[in-house]
């Protein structure tokens, strides 16, 4: 598979697309006066301790306190009389690990000691016990601000380099489970633990998938860069002002260095940038730390925009439908509500040749490869239920799963799979970090406020003729009721409903009149009185 990255740059966003042999299949826009948080590190403050929730609201200078649960927090140390009984050998043979006090455990990573094999237990599970409020602790931002929900964070520093992740607070060594040569990954764990001992350095640290045949001193490369940034953090920390009650003490990379760093691989056949300033910034980038990829950024130049040329601006346009087409004749219906996302797959005009069975197996394995592909471009996220047609033959239940998983694994996003059930249905979550596409790109209608739909006019005028039936029995004084509404509902008032309106004047023994107000929505209307 050929892939291309196409970074577009404007005064008002950064954007990158992902190209699939072509085909947009990622994209990824910030704004620049909304930079996401995910990665940023914040020296914050307590503001509520929730033991019924266990959980805490830190202020880490957003709009919304961010939300800290206990299991995102360093796990807990195992007592020291646990472990009394090990002997010498088990000692040596032992990687470092963790000495803290309370504070340590709230404030900053655990500091690891090449002496000691145990940890001395300081605290007890439960946060209340951990945290209270007014006290500052460092956190990294795992999940965006989705909603009305405030970011998400952890206590377990990660530091992500191109080859490595770096965790402070850890001494677990490793490696990306899309490495699957059980050779290269002893190798990884070997090179690794012996560098980490050469250098001196505390903690944990992750191959990450890029990391996979790269040489040893890359990979120590990596590791002093690592070493540097945290060494780097930890002294704007000690810098902190007492009285602040939040600073950011480390912001993640800009979009276009980040997909750099994170999206760029072998297959990557060239990086296109618009942007004369964000090109040389980038190429710097990669001669540093992502030499491989140095020749195959390109800077373009020509008149038609970037994306108008590969055609993301209309597949953008497209992944804010409702209906995504399949190629036979079937079709896909996405709704994102609230709890979760259901994705439901239709045959349409697919008619199939054979038999039945064969028309729905062929539209569902073709659903596959869509669905897969819509999940990545919309960046949907969390519980996501899937509507397969109903299918008959076990066979073809187990293809359509086999195909699914197989479409998955490219994404770069966490997914759980569940089986087939009897009704065609497949459940599945797909680690959710930052707003969907709609959910960045839209808002709720105004007109709707997000149902999807609004009243009929028909629905209107009765609500219109009970209203009026309304004010004549509380209001004895008016001689005429005069009706504001939308154009389409006096239009219906005035052609089908006028023997009503008739009837309902002879009744009151009022005249009703009626005015068009074209700033008003479908739904909306008054009656004056007069």
């Amino acid at each position: 598979m050929s892939e291309e990255l196409l970074i577009n740059i404007s005064p008002m966003e950064s954007r990158v697309a992902v190209l699939d042999n072509g085909v947009l299949g990622e994209i990824y826009i910030e704004r620049h006066h909304k930079l996401g948080l995910v990665g940023n590190i914040y020296l914050g403050t307590v503001v509520r301790v929730l033991p019924g929730m266990q959980a805490a609201f830190v202020d880490i200078g957003q709009s919304r306190t961010a939300f800290l649960h206990v299991n995102d927090m360093q796990r807990e140390p195992r007592p020291v009389s646990e472990s009394k009984n090990k002997t010498s050998e088990n000692i040596n043979n032992q990687r470092p690990v963790i000495e803290a006090t309370a504070d340590d455990l709230a404030v900053t990573p655990p500091v690891v000691s090449a002496h000691s094999t145990e940890v001395v237990a300081v605290t007890k599970s439960l946060i209340q016990h951990r945290l209270h409020e007014g006290q500052r602790i460092l956190v990294q931002v795992t999940k965006d601000q989705l909603g009305s929900k405030g970011a998400r964070l952890t206590t377990n520093i990660s530091l992500p380099s191109r080859y490595l992740v770096y965790l402070p607070s850890s001494d677990h060594i490793g490696i990306s489970q899309r490495i699957d040569g059980e050779e290269e990954r002893t190798r990884l764990k070997t090179e690794l633990a012996s560098l980490m001992q050469t250098v001196n350095l505390q903690g944990g640290l992750i191959a990450r998938t890029a990391a996979e045949r790269v040489p040893v001193d890359k990979l120590e490369e990596d590791i002093y860069y690592l070493l540097q940034l945290w060494r780097t953090i930890c002294a704007r920390r000690q810098e902190t002002k007492p009285n602040q009650s939040s600073e950011l003490i480390y912001q993640e990379l800009s979009l276009p260095l980040r997909s750099i760093r994170d999206l760029v691989h072998a297959d990557t056949e060239k990086v296109v940038i618009d942007n004369a300033q964000i090109y040389e910034q980038v190429r710097y980038f990669a001669k540093e730390f992502v030499p491989f990829v140095y020749d195959r950024i390109v800077h373009y130049t020509a008149e038609p925009s970037l994306f108008d040329v590969h055609r993301v601006e209309d597949d953008l346009r497209d992944a804010l439908k409702r209906r995504v087409d399949l190629k036979s004749g079937g079709y896909l219906i996405i709704d994102q509500t609230e709890a979760m996302t259901t994705i439901d797959v239709n045959t349409g005009s697919f008619v199939g040749g054979r038999s039945l069975e064969d028309t729905v197996y062929k539209t569902n394995l073709e659903a596959t490869h869509a669905i897969a592909r819509q999940l990545r471009l919309r960046n949907l996220g969390g519980i996501i239920i899937l509507d397969f047609i109903d299918m008959l033959e076990q066979q073809h239940k187990d293809d359509i799963l086999e195909s699914l998983q197989a479409q998955l694994a490219q994404d770069y996003a966490k997914t759980k799979i569940t089986q087939v059930s009897e009704l065609g249905l497949v459940e599945m979550t797909r680690k959710r970090t930052r707003e969907s596409l709609g959910q960045q790109l839209c808002e709720p209608c105004s007109t709707c406020q997000g149902r999807g739909f609004v009243k009929t006019a028909e629905t209107v005028c009765f609500e219109i003729f009970r209203e009026i039936m309304r004010c004549a029995r509380t209001y004895n004084s008016p001689k005429k009721f005069t009706v504001v509404a939308h154009a389409a509902v006096i239009d219906l008032l005035l052609t089908t409903e006028s023997d009503t309106v008739a009837d309902l004047e002879y009744l009151l023994g009022r005249v009703i009149t009626f005015e068009v107000e074209n700033l008003y929505t479908q739904e909306q209307y008054d009656i004056v009185l007069d």
